[in-house]
């Protein structure tokens, strides 16, 4: 792109031959590719000196003390062929690569005293601000005192760019963490977990499976429990009548508009018999009340 063009949004493929890093570095990489993406043309902009959004793999970094928890889950099913297909790019630290001493400590007994051990504060913010692009990173600390992870916050994640996840484990990470890196604090349920790998590799999948372009179908994602606030309907295949159970007639007639309606109302009866809460203060729970 080497003219002047009038401000606005622009998709295109284009010549990036400055890229900025983090703001604050003090420092100006320059870089020529191409890439394909948005840029955004001010009214006084020249080629040097565009404001760029590429669009490209959702990336996502890691923090953890045990990096081998991760090596089965990235090489197999979606989460794989997602990488292979240029979606996400996983990228997974070793918080002790991080400590200062030859013991790569990374622990210590709580001040006021207490059972277990606390993650000390400085492995974990220095392995957060060896990540490029960190300040701009939407950054997550898995944590049981965290909001509850949703399908709505999953489809939040899913339409940024860069991804954060630190796993924290013993008794819990020292507080100054927050303080410094005030990531948000995310929870996967009302239960504890011997640390946030195991989280973190849920909201990972989550996430992943919503990018466009990863599932097979993309409808997949629109009518699975949660996605409309209910559960998902129940579903059936080959054969039509197994010991006894035959798949439901309306399934077999071939008549769309009553799958749909039939889908429609056996969700909200699901919903309503085994998750109440997602229809309070909705029209489906009037409906079944009626």
């Amino acid at each position: 792109m080497h003219r002047k063009a009038p401000y606005g949004w622009y998709l295109t493929a284009f010549e990036l031959p400055y890229i900025y890093p983090p703001a604050g570095t003090g420092k100006r990489t320059i870089q020529t590719t191409v890439a394909a993406g948005i840029i955004w043309v001010d009214k006084t902009s020249t080629p040097a000196i565009l404001s760029t959004l590429v669009m490209g793999a959702l990336r996502v970094d890691i923090l953890t003390l045990f990096p081998r928890m991760f090596e089965g889950v990235f090489n197999e099913s979606i989460l794989r062929r997602a990488k292979e297909k240029g979606k996400v790019d996983y990228h997974v630290h070793d918080i002790r690569d991080h400590t200062r001493d030859k013991h790569r400590s990374v622990d210590e007994p709580p001040y006021g005293g207490g059972p277990g051990m606390v993650l000390r504060p400085e492995p974990v913010v220095r392995a957060v601000e060896a990540i490029p692009g960190y300040q701009q990173a939407r950054r997550i600390l898995l944590t049981p005192v965290g909001q509850r992870f949703d399908q709505a916050r999953a489809k939040t994640l899913a339409r940024i760019e860069h991804l954060i996840l630190i796993c924290g484990h013993y008794e819990g990470i020292d507080e100054r963490v927050r303080w410094i890196l005030e990531p948000e604090e995310v929870s996967v349920g009302d239960f504890i977990l011997t640390g946030g790998e195991l989280a973190a590799m849920v909201v990972v999948d989550a996430v992943t499976r919503l990018l466009p372009g990863v599932l097979g179908c993309e409808d997949s994602t629109m009518c699975e429990s949660f996605s409309e606030g209910r559960l998902e309907y129940p579903q059936f295949t080959r054969p039509a009548s197994y010991r006894g159970h035959d798949v439901p007639d309306v399934l077999l007639s071939g008549h769309h508009q009553k799958i749909a309606d039939w889908r429609d109302k056996m969700s909200a009866e699901r919903t309503w018999t085994r998750r109440p809460d997602l229809l309070e203060g909705t029209h489906d729970a009037d409906h079944q009340r009626d």
